[in-house]
């Protein structure tokens, strides 16, 4: 939760990979809060107060994954939700011409985004929920110690380039308004 809280101010994007990481958490603990209590934020540096704040926020994601039926796999609706608000962002970003550099990384970024939704099993995937499914992948290989090819390691610098202006822009644009036109 402490760490989601500030991850949503600072970084939109790596709150999103953050998300997608605590729901695969909830499932490796088979959805069971007394589990996550004892065997996850136990290990946390945290007060009594911060532990139950933690805990009751686990609470919170299970309740949820049970209620949208995502205990096995895919996303919460508040996860799906930022990312189409990125998707939407990511389309004004291309369709103004006031943002030109957006438009340069995007299609140096495109070659990359193609191969991999060729790879994958959904070729109608967003380009960006593409970019998001590609870093969180890579970030579960490096989490495993598990090696990288030097081909999608560029790929994914690129990627993560590309992705961080966007949330770059997505923070700006809620502190301080983007003019597209």
């Amino acid at each position: 939760m402490f760490i989601a809280n500030e991850l949503r101010k600072t970084n939109i994007a790596e709150y999103l990979l953050y998300m997608w990481q605590m729901e695969d958490t909830v499932r490796a603990f088979d959805c069971s809060l007394t589990r996550i209590k004892h065997e996850y934020i136990e290990r946390f540096d945290y007060n009594d107060e911060q532990k139950e704040e933690e805990t009751d926020w686990f609470g919170n994601l299970i309740r949820m994954m049970n209620q949208e039926g995502c205990r096995e796999q895919g996303h919460l609706q508040i996860n799906k939700v930022t990312l189409q608000m990125l998707i939407e962002l990511h389309t004004q970003l291309l369709q103004s011409s006031k943002f030109p550099f957006y438009n340069t990384a995007y299609y140096k970024v495109l070659p990359f985004i193609v191969e991999l939704r060729n790879r994958g099993a959904n070729k109608q995937e967003n380009e960006i929920e593409t970019c998001f499914n590609s870093l969180y992948g890579v970030m579960l290989l490096r989490l495993q110690k598990k090696p990288i090819s030097p081909d999608t390691a560029h790929a994914v610098k690129e990627i993560t380039t590309f992705i961080g202006m966007l949330s770059d822009y997505y923070k700006k644009d809620k502190e301080e308004g983007l003019k597209f036109e």
